[in-house]
């Protein structure tokens, strides 16, 4: 059995185990990495995307985002992840507050937190928003795929204008 002797290096002993998709393992370096350190705001950061994207354990999620924000408000990595969770679960409050977080954060990718912000907007039918949204992300997006996304959403939107003009005018 292999001894890890710094948290630095169980930290990137975790990360690689996520890599090679040993979730168990990572979350258990992981938790003994914040039951040792729990100022260990990377460590907060991989265990956020575990319960989200693996575990779907939204709340300890965004616990664990939560808590990576307050403690390392400059690491870019959590605002595009918190911010996805929070919109996916409708938390309107909490979209506002996170994103206009990420968008003050010297490194996050804009394009991904006004393409959060406008699909947040879409969910609620709040569609002159939502174009807003996704015009501000297409001119923030340099990849060919990214552009084409964000082009079909404004597509999908408008469509979805269009078919509610239609069903107040019948």
């Amino acid at each position: 059995m292999n001894s890890y002797f710094t948290i630095e290096e169980k930290y990137l002993r975790a990360v690689d185990k996520i890599g090679s998709g040993k979730s168990p393992k990572a979350l258990q370096l992981l938790n003994e990495i914040v039951t040792n350190d729990p100022l260990y705001a990377r460590a907060h950061y991989q265990l956020g995307k575990i319960y989200y994207y693996d575990l779907e354990d939204y709340q300890t999620a965004g616990y664990h985002f939560k808590t990576c924000m307050e403690l390392e408000p400059t690491f870019p990595g959590t605002y595009f992840h918190y911010l996805n969770l929070v919109v996916y679960l409708n938390m309107q409050k909490l979209v506002k507050t996170v994103a206009d977080k990420a968008l003050a954060t010297p490194g996050v990718d804009l394009a991904d937190i006004h393409d959060l912000l406008g699909l947040s907007a879409e969910k609620n039918k709040r569609w002159h928003e939502a174009l807003d949204c996704y015009s501000q992300a297409l001119e923030e997006a340099v990849y060919k795929k990214e552009r084409e996304k964000l082009e079909e959403s404004l597509e999908r939107v408008k469509a979805k204008m269009k078919k509610q003009k239609q069903e107040i005018v019948s």
